[in-house]
């Protein structure tokens, strides 16, 4: 097969012939580190200028800027080693993040070249160091081969691969757009419906503290005695979902605090202590987590879970909450929070009024999230085809 079949037919439609050279990324652009910043320099600065860093996302925003109109940047250092940045217009960027800016826009894209080392992470990676706190040294960097096609074929690849990008930039627009409705709806609806006088309006309430119809679950199993899916960390804990992910950590050994289903598990340490969920499982959870077990039978779960999910159980739970670096919640204080309980009949139809917009709310996560991920996928499969030049 020659060298000429091996393209993208496209690409070789668009070279016709002419020559991809290859050069080193320091004979065609300066590499530079930024300037030292930190997060006290920033909470002491505040303002509208994003502080690129160490991570794809702004460390923050300060009131000064070093960089314009000069967006490319490679992490130099921590666990985002060799990740592309690219930040339009005025910013601050940081000592953990190289410029690369271009010698001469006659010859190559600054866009293209964006795109191009997005694709090349595999090499910009196999350059990095990992001893110790990784880290990418600017002088490898600047041998790493790059191809140059002709200034006319790198504005047609931008022009397609931007397009895929405009296009999952949309769908993430569309999504945040779109939860944020829906939440307001869940929240409108749900302070609705969970906001009570002492009449009710008409419909009889009683009030009880969450110790008159829970107790803590004080039964200790052994962590080998269950799945690792039944396992529950604060950090897999979830909000106003009926759910949670797989922890991240799964102990070994020791014991852990039973749950059973329709428990209340509530995160106890900042910042989990908005995490709620309702058990639909039998497992075991960490000491950060508070497991209540409803005693009164006159209490739907769902309700009590809707009702614990608000904002202001949270507020309280942040109010009562002691310690100065990592806040606890004061299981007293959370045991004397008051609830107002409608009966049994109108709980269950509030759960089922909450839960169908927690179904909306999660059916929208789920769906359009996935068609992002096709989108990147597109993306990175003709980043691949129309970034594959002979050496």
């Amino acid at each position: 097969m020659t060298q000429e079949q091996k393209i993208f037919p496209y690409i070789a439609r668009l070279l016709q012939g002419a020559e991809v050279i290859w050069k080193p990324l320091g004979e065609v652009a300066e590499i530079k580190t930024g300037q030292t910043v930190s997060k006290n320099i920033i909470a002491e600065n505040t303002g509208n200028y994003p502080v690129i860093n160490s991570g794809r996302e702004p460390l923050g925003f300060i009131n000064t800027w070093n960089t314009d109109n000069d967006p490319i940047g490679i992490t130099s250092r921590g666990a985002g080693v060799g990740s592309i940045t690219w930040q339009e217009g005025k910013y601050f960027r940081g000592n953990l993040n190289y410029s690369v800016s271009i010698h001469d826009s006659s010859i190559l894209d600054t866009r293209f070249l964006y795109h191009l080392l997005l694709q090349m992470q595999i090499d910009i990676q196999a350059l990095c160091t990992f001893q110790g706190i990784p880290a990418l040294n600017a002088a490898n960097l600047k041998k790493l081969s790059i191809p140059l096609p002709p200034l006319s074929v790198q504005q047609e690849i931008v022009r397609i691969l931007d397009k895929f990008t405009q296009l999952e930039a949309e769908l993430e627009a569309e999504l945040e757009a779109e939860l944020d409705c829906r939440k307001r709806q869940y929240e409108y609806y749900r302070n609705k419906l969970l906001t009570f006088n002492e009449i009710g309006g008409g419909t009889e309430i009683v009030w009880k503290t969450l110790g008159e119809v829970t107790i803590y679950s004080d039964k200790r199993i052994k962590a080998t005695s269950i799945e690792k899916n039944n396992y529950v960390g604060v950090e897999n804990l979830l909000q106003n979902k009926a759910g949670k992910i797989i922890s991240s950590y799964v102990p070994l050994n020791g014991n852990i605090t039973a749950y059973k289903i329709n428990d209340v598990l509530i995160g106890n340490i900042r910042p989990y202590l908005k995490k709620i969920w309702l058990a639909d499982n039998n497992g075991g959870a960490s000491g950060d987590v508070l497991v209540v077990h409803i005693i009164d039978n006159s209490i739907n779960a769902k309700y009590l879970y809707h009702i614990l999910a608000d904002d202001k159980f949270f507020n309280y739970n942040m109010k009562y909450a002691k310690g100065a670096k990592m806040p606890r919640g004061d299981k007293q204080k959370i045991m004397d929070y008051l609830i107002p309980f409608p009966p049994l009949e109108e709980q269950q139809r509030i759960a089922t009024i909450l839960d169908k917009f927690d179904t909306l709310v999660n059916s929208i996560s789920e769906g359009l999230p996935k068609e992002i991920a096709l989108r990147r996928k597109q993306y990175e499969y003709y980043r691949e085809k129309l970034l594959s030049f002979p050496s």
